[in-house]
């Protein structure tokens, strides 16, 4: 066999040899003819077709990728077709929602550790998860996901044991959420603001009420709840006889009705109801309540979002103002157990556990006695009062009215219902708008400190400038003419004069509105268009104070398009829109020599035997862009106005502050859009007493009328019982402290732009 195996390839080739041969021919002079039939040419090497096998890793990450966003469409999308079969793409997704939520998952990373092809149609990939928990520690865990090969690409075979190991066979997870009572929040002096406190719901039913009854009634209601009975009497006065309509008076605190009432589960002697509650409690029917703000219940479309943060699902939360922005803090540190269950929701195993820390109070700047007058001296007016020391920042006072009682969104408040039905009524007056912060004026006539500094500072215009001011400003050829203060007074009483000749200083003493439309138009022709809405984003208008702890708006600082802006804008009218609190700081920064502070609210912030998180510290902003002559001559320009007999707040404050209290300030009555001007005044206080520091202070009345008749008497009301603990001057509408008159006296006109 072997001799045949190498004999058959040998006579091969000698046969190929012979055929290949030239072959015997004719003589050496013969011609020979050969065919010589073409080969085929060598035919291309074709390669084996081969699918590439997509990568493993690409396909896990971009379903951890996915997982990390919270995209569990995306997720759902890259199961396999049979996984998809088993769990519908809503009940997965709510599967690693209600994971994400009972961990309070704050968020995750993912690391791959290996991957494995075992064949084209099967895959394996090893991960590492870890789990970031506002409650608990970060927990680590490593499995497997197996894949498959489906559509060209790589398909999750989806189970439990994907999200957790300790998932499989039905388990879940379940958090122990150890939760800090919310701390307290109080005053600059440590009075309580808000607190938990066992409280009693008051209210009366005035259909009922026996006429020959009602003086004691109201005496008693006045006892318990420090409500003057003119006050309660005018609050139903439009009630219908013989009704069982229900007022809700307020709530106080339990231990005050109990010395005189036995309420037990509650009180109704049908025309009298109190009933007792326990919360978290706003004293005083509300003190600040938009800047200290309220809670309310964890509504169910916010739930998973707050369980993720660790909050219980029956917790209350900060809506507004400091509650709000102060939640770390009054929260405290939440801390949980991580428990995994069996399906008969009996414990696996303990995965983790952090305590909680305890919630820091928090110290406002507020001065609980002054914000109250404030909130007093606002009853009659929507508007808003902000107080705040010139040297510092602190806000002592900042009061808007209409107000609220933050206790309405607590459910176990008898009177909640009927308080939240007032508050979100369409003719309420928007209650929980802070219009000290939020609220956008225009200035009116108090603006025109900043055009008196842009003109100052142009170099146009000195102290000594003059300017014959006349009833009318006839400047601008083809408009109307624009007329003074000074002619809608002489239309009324037939005496008022036009102020005539007048330096800048004398300018704003007397509020002259043709003085100032000259200097924004002269200014605007010179091409200084922008001078004065510079100086007025350099006094910082048109941005937010930087304010912590409560909600602010910016205002609307613009640049005249055209010289009718011009003199728009140079009185602070037109679009020219600001907030009480940017006015309050620019006040306080001419009358401490021209350092701009950012206001404050916030205190404190901690226990009281420890480290404070938090102390206050005056923040400079930086300063006014004046010269010193400049700001001299803005400040005595300011006290004419409050102590010449022809300044504009002369009849009002001026006698108080030559013999009492020092004053400076500025009036103002800007157009509101409707029939009536909103009332502005500005100023500050003169007193230099190193145990009460000078403060500024802000006051707008909406739709109130003239400045010096409404704003000025409540700035006086408040300096006065800043400086002496009380208030005995009765503003005009009063018939006593805190009670409006009814009727209300006729008020007697005085000068007033």
């Amino acid at each position: 066999m072997r001799v045949v195996r190498w004999i058959i390839p040998l006579l091969t080739a000698v046969v190929l040899l012979v055929a290949c041969a030239p072959a015997a021919g004719p003589a050496d002079d013969a011609t020979l003819t050969v065919a010589v039939t073409p080969q085929p040419s060598a035919l291309p090497t074709v390669a084996p077709q081969v699918t590439p096998v997509p990568d493993v890793e690409s396909a896990v990450r971009a379903y951890l990728d996915a997982w990390k966003t919270d995209d569990y469409d995306a997720m759902y999308a890259m199961l396999t077709s049979v996984s998809r079969d088993a769990i519908s793409a809503e009940d997965f997704a709510q599967r690693y929602r209600s994971i994400a939520a009972e961990m309070a998952l704050d968020g995750l990373d993912y690391e791959i550790l290996s991957s494995l092809v075992r064949n084209a149609q099967s895959a394996q990939a090893s991960y590492r998860v870890i789990f970031h928990s506002a409650l608990v520690s970060s927990l680590q865990r490593d499995t497997t996901m197996n894949l498959s090969m489906e559509e060209g690409g790589w398909r999750v075979q989806w189970s439990d044991e994907l999200i957790m190991p300790e998932l499989a066979g039905g388990n879940t997870l379940w958090m122990d959420r150890h939760v800090p009572s919310r701390a307290n929040i109080y005053d600059r002096n440590g009075d309580p603001i808000v607190a938990y406190a066992e409280a009693v719901s008051v209210g009366i039913t005035p259909g009922l009420i026996d006429p020959e009854r009602e003086a004691a009634i109201l005496e008693d209601l006045q006892w318990i709840t420090g409500i003057h009975p003119n006050t309660i009497a005018a609050m139903y006065q439009d009630f219908p006889p013989g009704v069982d309509w229900y007022l809700p008076l307020g709530e106080v605190l339990r231990e005050r009705v109990e010395r005189y009432y036995d309420i037990g589960e509650g009180y109704d002697d049908g025309v009298l109801k109190m009933y007792p509650f326990e919360s978290r409690f706003y004293f005083d029917n509300g003190i600040a309540p938009q800047a200290i703000g309220y809670v309310s219940l964890i509504q169910a479309d916010e739930a998973e979002d707050y369980l993720r943060k660790g909050f219980r699902r029956d917790e209350k939360v900060g809506r507004q103002g400091i509650e709000k922005w102060g939640e770390p803090y009054l929260a405290g540190g939440r801390g949980g157990t991580l428990y995994v269950l069996g399906p008969d929701n009996q414990v696996v195993t303990q995965l983790a556990s952090v305590d909680a820390q305890p919630s820091q109070p928090i110290y406002t700047t507020l001065d609980i006695e002054l914000q109250q007058a404030a909130q007093e001296t606002l009853m009659k007016y929507a508007g808003a009062v902000v107080v705040i020391e010139i040297d510092t920042g602190r806000v002592l006072a900042m009061a808007s009215s209409p107000w609220f009682d933050p206790n309405a969104f607590e459910p176990t408040n008898y009177n909640y219902s009927f308080q939240l039905e007032e508050i979100y009524s369409p003719y309420s007056g928007q209650p929980l708008l802070n219009r000290a912060t939020q609220g956008q004026y225009p200035l009116g006539s108090v603006f025109k400190i900043i055009t008196m500094a842009a003109a100052l500072e142009s170099g146009l215009y000195t102290p000594e400038s003059t300017y014959d001011c006349q009833y009318a400003f006839t400047e601008i050829p083809g408009i109307p003419p624009r007329y003074d203060w000074t002619w809608e007074r002489f239309q009324k009483d037939k005496e008022t004069p036009p102020s005539g000749m007048l330096t800048l200083p004398e300018g704003l003493m007397r509020s002259c509105n043709p003085f100032f439309w000259h200097i924004g138009l002269d200014l605007y022709r010179q091409g200084l268009t922008d001078a004065i809405s510079g100086m007025a984003r350099a006094f910082g208008l048109g941005s937010p104070t930087g304010i912590q702890g409560v909600e602010e708006e910016a205002g609307n600082i613009p640049v005249p398009d055209e010289e009718v802006d011009a003199i728009n804008y140079a009185i602070g009218q037109g679009e020219t829109l600001v907030t009480p609190l940017q006015v309050a700081q620019f006040i306080a920064a001419i009358a401490n020599g021209g350092t701009i502070y950012q206001p404050q609210i916030i205190e404190r912030i901690g226990i009281d035997a420890e480290e404070p998180l938090y102390a206050f510290e005056p923040i400079i902003k930086g300063t006014l862009p004046l010269s010193e002559e400049s700001l001299t001559t803005i400040q005595r320009a300011m006290i004419s106005v409050v102590e010449n007999r022809r300044g504009t707040a002369y009849s009002k404050l001026g006698a108080f502050s030559r013999n009492v209290i020092p004053l400076a300030g500025k009036t103002g009555t800007a157009e509101s859009g409707g029939e009536t001007s909103h009332a502005w005044f500005a100023g500050y206080t003169r007193r230099n007493r190193a145990d009460k520091p000078d403060i500024a202070i802000v006051v707008v009345a909406e739709y109130a009328g003239e400045g010096s008749e409404v704003a000025a008497p409540i700035f006086r009301a408040i300096v006065q019982q800043y400086f002496e603990g009380r208030r005995s001057y009765l503003l005009p509408w009063e018939s006593s402290v805190g009670v409006l008159a009814t009727p209300e006296p006729e008020e007697t006109p005085t000068p007033a732009p």
